[in-house]
């Protein structure tokens, strides 16, 4: 039996600010330009408000993208357009700069971390920092058997809260949130499938790399094998994730949550993310408040989670490749509302015009 007590998190996980969010909403109807006007802006800089507990809102300064990495199993059924076992190739590209994520957060000047919790790969080719959490090596194949041992499940979502504990310590006022996987699309759509109540041919998409339509099919039979063994442990959230999940998955829920109990705001990437966050709502209702959707990137599981969820994707521009670009691509509009919230002036106050002295 596990030692992790995931009902405290309902304990711990307190809303924004709402008293703050008030105080937000009422400089906004004073500034100059008419509450509104701004669309999603508005809303934006009010909740960030909320979420710092900070009346006007202060700028966001410190992102950064933090990237949980593995290798899944299930890939070895041809469900992904990559080769099974390959995510450490993605790392290593991340890590020298090459992809989407690492060109967005140069030009961004935000820093990139990646956590490996389960690739497939020598440790030794990877930096210490990023190695130093992992779990195991890949994660089991889920339409046979379970992603994880309920120990190994314990330890990735302890080193998740480890790294949100980190990332809040050391002054990151804001994470994007995203992850590096191969198969891993295959076991968010297990784990949307499962929590939806819903078949597997609703949450299967064309993944990063697009995959061809005998590919998809190969997916769906297997979310919808994986959904026969996730669905006898739907009322225990560790177990599912150990059964259907997987280290980097388990690692993504718990900084979720542990982001949530330190207040710190994140905004979701991709999927496998969103697949991630929806466990954490069953865990922690109130710890969704704390989240912001970067983007719909067109996978029907992703749009069904965040339905779930009520969170609204801020962009819609069909960026599949995961890794946390879409959600750098949605930091420019949280810095933008905060920049308006705070810097817009007020207008001024009328002025009071003073009655005559009466004569006697």
């Amino acid at each position: 039996m596990s030692s992790l007590n995931l009902d405290d998190f309902s304990d711990l996980i307190e809303r924004p600010d709402g008293g703050v969010r008030r105080d937000a909403e009422a400089r906004r109807e004073r500034q100059i330009v008419p509450p509104g006007s701004l669309g999603r802006l508005d809303d934006l800089g009010e909740w960030l408000a909320a979420a710092q507990s900070a009346v006007p809102v202060r700028p966001v300064e410190r992102p950064r993208v933090v990237l949980f990495a593995g290798d899944h199993g299930i890939a070895e059924l041809d469900v992904s357009a990559r080769p099974a076992g390959s995510a450490g190739e993605l790392v290593r590209e991340v890590l020298a700069g090459g992809r989407p994520v690492s060109v967005l957060a140069r030009r961004l000047g935000v820093p990139v971390r990646v956590v490996d919790m389960a690739l497939d790969t020598d440790p030794e080719t990877l930096p210490e920092d990023v190695v130093r959490h992992r779990v195991r090596r890949g994660s089991g194949r889920i339409d046979v058997e379970d992603a994880l041992t309920l120990e190994e499940a314990e330890a990735a979502f302890r080193a998740g809260m480890t790294v949100a504990d980190e990332e809040a310590d050391s002054g990151t006022d804001l994470v994007v949130l995203g992850d590096v996987s191969v198969g891993g699309t295959t076991a968010a759509g297990v784990l949307i499938a499962a929590l939806c109540g819903t078949d597997a041919s609703v949450v299967t998409g064309r993944g990063g790399l697009a995959i061809d339509d005998l590919t998809w099919m190969r997916k769906c039979a297997a979310i919808r094998d994986a959904l026969r063994r996730a669905r006898p442990v739907l009322g225990d959230q560790l177990q599912l994730l150990a059964t259907v999940g997987g280290a980097d998955l388990a690692a993504l829920t718990g900084f979720l949550l542990q982001a949530a109990v330190r207040k710190l705001p994140v905004v979701l990437d991709g999927v496998v993310v969103a697949a991630c966050a929806l466990v954490g709502q069953r865990i922690a209702f109130r710890a969704p408040d704390w989240w912001l959707a970067a983007h719909d990137s067109g996978e029907p599981g992703q749009a069904k989670a965040l339905d779930r969820m009520a969170l609204e994707p801020l962009l819609d521009h069909g960026v599949r490749v995961g890794e946390g670009a879409g959600g750098l691509l949605a930091l420019p509009l949280v810095q933008a509302a905060a920049a308006l919230a705070a810097e817009l002036p007020e207008r001024p106050e009328p002025a009071v015009e003073e009655e005559p002295e009466k004569e006697e």
